[in-house]
């Protein structure tokens, strides 16, 4: 028995949802206009305003269950046409299994037509982040979430100063897995805020001006990566963002910047850090730091003690915080004590 040749061809034509519509690549556009139909369901208007303007005629079959747009799909690639199917966002559930029934049915004689899955386009580095920002949106508006549309800047400080920590943990003890949750959940902080800001009367702004000001900040301060300006080492790329920090800041104190609510041990060296560059040559600032540390002291002996081991720290090129945490860990737990399972510490929705 002959076989006759396929009688068509079905285009499966993907795209991601995170790409603007009408962004596609060439043979995406060249399948579009070759093709003796195209089909679509519920198409997007901004796709719909696309496929106008490159004079590609869509078909929507929207209201048509997934076995009748399958049938339909086979059924206009009779007779050596090509037919193609713009991939919905939600990934058509149930179509390719509609699709192999029908192609199924088709006698060898008469050989159903081919089946060809072809990438429109491919999502960016980060485009993700838009994933991200919908659902926030989603949870923030009408008929999402009830916990999180009563959040305020002020409530979620707890849960962004504890999704800190737990990304500092992450870190420090080498958990790949678990530092990749804690940062996701960090991040969850910096859009939820984002996304609240948004909505804010008086002062507006959202998670594109956040993304858009550390941008500019970052080329600003690197004008030996964005610019001409040339460094030798490590040591002037410091010196450089020093300088262009302070300019853009105009701080008007030696520790304006420094937020009180460090831990003290971490605000003591940065405060140190800030003392000993006053006190360079030319700076115009005493270089005696013990002697300011032990004025601040005072008849304080804990304190005096405590700021001895900041000194000792920034003298050993160590973080006094992190290596008392690391300390910390190594203690052992006294095993009289019970240990809990956590089931009395009630973590609010937003808490990772």
């Amino acid at each position: 028995m002959t076989v006759s040749a396929p009688d068509g061809r079905v285009v499966l034509l993907l795209t991601s949802p995170r790409v603007a519509p009408g962004i596609l690549g060439w043979a995406a556009w060249d399948h579009l206009r070759g093709a003796d139909a195209v089909l679509a369901a519920d198409l997007d208007p901004a796709w719909q305003k696309a496929f106008d303007e490159a004079g590609v005629e869509v078909t929507d079959v929207g209201g048509r269950p997934v076995t009748q747009r399958a049938g339909h799909l086979v059924e206009l690639a009779g007779a050596g046409r090509s037919v193609v199917w713009l991939g919905s966002p939600d990934g058509d559930p149930g179509l390719s299994d509609a699709l192999a029934e029908h192609l199924g049915r088709r006698s060898i004689a008469s050989r159903p037509p081919e089946l060809e899955i072809v990438t429109g386009s491919h999502d960016v580095p980060g485009a993700r982040l838009l994933d991200l920002v919908a659902v926030m949106d989603r949870l923030r508006s009408p008929g999402g979430c009830p916990w999180d549309a009563r959040q305020t800047h002020a409530s979620l400080l707890p849960c962004l100063l504890e999704e800190a920590h737990e990304v500092l943990e992450a870190v420090e003890t080498g958990d790949r897995d678990h530092l990749a949750e804690e940062l996701g959940d960090l991040l969850l902080q910096v859009v939820f805020h984002a996304r609240l800001a948004e909505e804010d009367d008086e002062a507006p702004f959202d998670i594109d001006d956040v993304a858009g000001g550390i941008v500019a900040k970052l080329v600003h301060r690197h004008p030996h990566v964005f610019g001409d300006t040339e460094v030798t080492g490590v040591d002037e790329v410091v010196d450089n963002w020093e300088h262009i920090k302070a300019a853009e800041k105009r701080r008007e104190g030696l520790f304006d910047g420094i937020p009180p609510t460090l831990p003290a041990l971490a605000r003591a060296q940065k405060m140190l850090h800030r003392l000993r560059r006053a006190g360079e040559p030319g700076a115009g600032a005493p270089a005696d730091v013990e002697a300011v540390f032990a004025r601040a002291a005072g008849d304080d002996p804990v304190a005096a003690r405590l700021l001895d081991a900041v000194l000792l720290a920034e003298a050993g090129d160590v973080e006094a915080e992190s290596s008392l945490r690391r300390a910390l860990r190594r203690l052992p737990a006294p095993s009289a004590l019970p240990v809990s399972d956590g089931s009395d510490d009630a973590e609010a929705p937003g808490a990772g």
